[in-house]
């Protein structure tokens, strides 16, 4: 499972947030592999092309069955991926998720939800159009997504758009806000229902 962080976070925060700890308790034969990004990488398709070349094709030539996580802009970036690339990952894991800017969900909420929405043309950079867009066309027996967040979270209103797309078993609500002690606790709540 490849794991990407938020904007000004980094791979050691998820060490120190007991991620690989949590996985080692439950004896689960599950590698995680954690990288670093930056703000720079949003909108940059150079990073999606080096996630692809030099840990999901090397994965998949290995036979290796692959997960992407991420975290808030970490998992803009992981959707970003998956809409690229559909057919290259086995699932997705978004904890808190940052969906786009408000201006882009409250269109999407006028138009009736995102069934109604119209993405419209699409700019090789947008990466905030391009991922509603996967979510609007994902099939029903697509690749599992699964989503985590905090009630009180900031992005809550985006989360429950893309919520209300997603079967319930695939959603987890718990108390909390946009911290690591929110995501830790969703991380365990998903290696319980996914790995145990």
């Amino acid at each position: 499972m490849v794991w990407l962080p938020g904007a000004y976070h980094a791979a050691q925060d998820f060490l120190t947030a007991g991620f690989a700890e949590a996985v080692r308790a439950r004896q689960l034969d599950l590698d995680l592999i954690f990288v670093d990004m930056e703000l720079a990488h949003v909108g940059d398709r150079g990073a999606l092309v080096r996630l692809r070349s030099d840990i999901v094709l090397p994965a998949r030539a290995a036979g290796i069955r692959l997960w992407m996580g991420g975290i808030s802009l970490g998992g803009l970036i992981a959707l970003d991926y998956a809409a690229s690339y559909p057919d290259e990952l086995d699932g997705l894991c978004l904890l808190a998720p940052y969906l786009g800017n408000r201006i882009l969900t409250a269109e999407i909420v006028q138009a009736r939800g995102l069934a109604a929405w119209q993405p419209g043309e699409l700019a090789e950079t947008d990466e905030e159009r391009r991922i509603w867009r996967y979510i609007k066309t994902r099939r029903a027996d697509a690749r599992p997504l699964y989503l985590g967040y905090g009630a009180q979270d900031r992005f809550s209103a985006a989360h429950k758009l893309l919520a209300d797309t997603l079967p319930a078993n695939a959603v987890n609500v718990i108390a909390g806000g946009h911290d690591w002690a929110t995501w830790s606790g969703l991380w365990e709540n998903f290696l319980d229902s996914r790995f145990t």
